[in-house]
């Protein structure tokens, strides 16, 4: 119980700092999904975090901070591991509807669990390569969170995006060499640093489209 109170302190303050305004029922829903990673984490190994108030920082409140810089809709999750960032934004933005993509069957069953637990209808699980999905509607906004350069998030995930898709790709610090290598036709819309609370690391949002044909 007193593990729990620290957590909604950390949780709480660090929300703040983002100027993000959480609903007590969507700061249970984080804590809740907190409460399952730990768990699970024992068994599977989903994060190489294992300290509870590091898993706040750089899991929950990392993932948060790119919550401005969403947009209304949709949103495809490319290679989501725990779930990151595509639950904490299913909580915090419950009209925005996230597909969550992995190819590691012990990552995507906790995902289910959490989607069951926290019964967030907003939120699918999809275990499957990026490359090997078809989607019936393109998505317009696709994120990622260390998942691959950014050529390759571009390249892998280019079937599944509409004319007028947007790429979150979340970077530590700004990956001037990556930009360099865009494939033709793409470009760096937005650039982002952000301030994630309690961490020193640099953190970046990199935000990519696909150019206007002349």
């Amino acid at each position: 119980m007193v593990a729990k109170m620290q957590f909604e302190k950390r949780l709480r303050a660090g929300l703040k700092e983002l100027q993000i305004t959480a609903s007590d029922l969507q700061v249970e829903q984080l804590l809740s999904y907190l409460a399952l990673l730990i768990k699970w984490n024992k068994a599977y190994n989903l994060t190489a975090v294992r300290d509870p108030i590091e898993m706040i920082d750089r899991h929950l409140l990392d993932s948060l901070s790119i919550l401005p810089f969403v947009q209304a809709g949709e949103l495809t999750d490319i290679g989501s591991g725990a779930g990151l960032p595509g639950i904490p934004l299913a909580i915090m933005k419950p009209d925005l509807q996230v597909l969550s993509l992995d190819s590691n069957g012990k990552k995507t069953r906790f995902q289910f669990q959490v989607k069951a637990s926290l019964k967030l209808n907003n939120f699918k699980v999809e275990q499957v390569r990026a490359e090997n999905l078809q989607l019936q509607a393109k998505s317009k906004q696709l994120v990622s969170r260390a998942f691959a350069s950014l050529k390759d998030f571009v390249k892998l995930t280019q079937p599944l995006a509409a004319d007028d898709a947007r790429w979150l790709a979340m970077k530590g610090l700004y990956p001037k060499d990556e930009l360099a290598e865009l494939p033709e036709g793409y470009a760096c819309q937005q650039s982002h640093v952000l301030q994630v609370p309690y961490e020193e690391g640099q953190r970046h949002l990199l935000i990519l489209v696909k150019q206007a044909k002349e």
